[in-house]
């Protein structure tokens, strides 16, 4: 497998921030996919390190033409793609059940779970013409120790995983690999924004104690995993979710 690229769907957002820099040190490329944060999109890319060549790309995970454009932009301009991390997401808060709308829910099924399917189209006959090639998926622990008002996040990438684990096994036989990394609660992206405004710092606190390190995590935490799992490094390792939760869901 040569270096050629990485393509980070959802770059500009913490999580996908963090893994551009982890994967800048493996990968010969990073395509930084955006949906409308152009002007952060180029400052992560002068962010990176010069020995790796950036690519600051539109793609809106809504529009099947702009994720095919994209992806096809980068491949192009790369001369291949190597793995494509999917670290996007919806911006929500943390209802019940009870409480969440049907727009709610096709929000967020539009955008994360076929938001990946396309990509996933898009992406797989040039993995498959490749004879190599792989897929990370940011899912979540929720799916593995349920906190109380995150089924809104953890029901599409209940689905997200799924998809992770049929890529694999039907795939495989063309040189595809396809994982996921569930984090647990972290001080990056969406997990920043409930640190700060969702409870107060003492209940965050005591919640803790729910962890086995008794802290929370990092987005650069996060990252290694993603850039581990993307890498040739882990090129016998398929189908598998990772959780990088620092014993929370014991």
């Amino acid at each position: 497998m040569t270096r050629k690229a990485a393509f980070v769907v959802g770059a500009t957002g913490g999580l996908g921030h963090a893994a551009c820099h982890a994967l800048a040190r493996d990968w010969d490329g990073v395509a930084i996919g955006y949906r409308s944060s152009s002007d952060k999109a180029k400052a992560i890319a002068a962010e990176l390190p010069k020995t790796c060549e950036t690519l600051p790309v539109h793609c809106d995970l809504a529009d099947t033409a702009s994720i095919t454009a994209s992806i096809a932009q980068a491949r192009d301009h790369f001369g291949g793609l190597g793995t494509v991390v999917f670290a996007s997401g919806v911006a929500i808060e943390q209802p019940f059940v009870s409480k969440i709308s049907e727009d709610q829910w096709r929000e967020v099924i539009e955008t994360e779970l076929i938001g990946l399917t396309r990509v996933v189209s898009t992406t797989l006959p040039i993995f498959r013409e490749q004879q190599f090639g792989n897929f990370v998926i940011v899912v979540s622990v929720a799916n593995y120790s349920f906190p109380p008002g995150d089924a809104l996040s953890s029901v599409p990438k209940a689905g997200m995983e799924a998809l992770g684990r049929a890529i694999a096994k039907e795939e495989g036989k063309f040189g595809v690999r396809a994982n996921m990394v569930a984090p647990g609660i972290i001080d990056a992206g969406l997990g920043s924004h409930f640190l700060e405004t969702l409870y107060s710092p003492d209940i965050w606190e005591s919640q803790k104690k729910n962890v086995a390190l008794r802290r929370f995590g990092t987005g650069e935490e996060i990252a290694e995993a993603i850039a581990f799992l993307a890498s040739d490094r882990a090129r016998y390792i398929t189908g598998q979710t990772l959780i990088v939760d620092g014993g929370f869901s014991l």
